[in-house]
């Protein structure tokens, strides 16, 4: 249902869509002044879209043809979120790299969600990396997307403690729990004009965020 004034989401994802459930179900029980507008996957197959459908959300399977032909996947996405009226794409579990150009026409309007204390461990296998370099803390960063990796300007992390003898699968678990909330309460920011996109930087409540705010959790 659409809400007078809502941010209009793009949400693209490939897999599961845990953390586009959350943010929908955010929205659904009025703690966002924020709306799905759309859900786009690169999987025709992904699990993620039958969630959203269940969800009563509008959706979209566009394939991805394959690096060289990025641009077609592109096009058709942009056309896509542009005919929905979306305001902030939301990246969430979205395996994709959108070329430089793509990103910098979007500056300021596309957020992503990366599991790990960026900048370290950019890229894949975070969970697994951490555990190896012997962190003792670990945890998510929702930032800016900017055309460099996992690069972007960040906004928030979840910070958690690292547990003695702890495997992959029981960190990735607990650190994807507090992406659930800390990737809505961003875009809530955002939604209530906290969060914007000035002088190519974040500013929060009138200041450059020249840092990223920390939430600790007992995880």
């Amino acid at each position: 249902m659409s809400t007078r004034g809502a941010l209009r989401l793009g949400i693209l994802i490939s897999g599961r869509g845990s953390n586009m459930a959350a943010i929908a179900q955010h929205c659904r029980a009025g703690r966002l002044g924020a709306e799905v507008a759309l859900v786009i996957s690169d999987q025709p197959a992904a699990a993620g879209l039958e969630t959203a459908r269940e969800l009563g959300l509008a959706t979209r399977a566009i394939p991805w043809p394959g690096a060289a032909q990025r641009s077609e996947f592109e096009r058709q996405a942009a056309a896509a979120l542009d005919a929905a009226g979306v305001e902030l794409i939301v990246l969430a579990g979205f395996m994709r790299i959108l070329s430089g150009p793509f990103v910098t026409a979007r500056a300021g309007r596309i957020l992503n969600i990366h599991p790990s204390l960026l900048p370290k461990f950019p890229g894949l296998h975070t969970h697994r990396r951490a555990l190896e370099a012997g962190e003792r803390a670990h945890g998510a960063t929702v930032h800016y997307v900017t055309p460099e990796l996992d690069g972007g300007p960040r906004l928030l992390q979840s910070r958690i403690a690292v547990r003695p003898g702890e495997s992959e699968e029981s960190l990735s678990a607990r650190v994807q729990a507090t992406e659930h909330i800390i990737y809505p309460k961003v875009i809530g920011w955002r939604a209530e004009g906290r969060l914007q996109w000035r002088e190519e930087r974040p500013w929060l409540d009138g200041a450059p965020l020249l840092t990223p705010v920390i939430e600790e959790f007992d995880a």
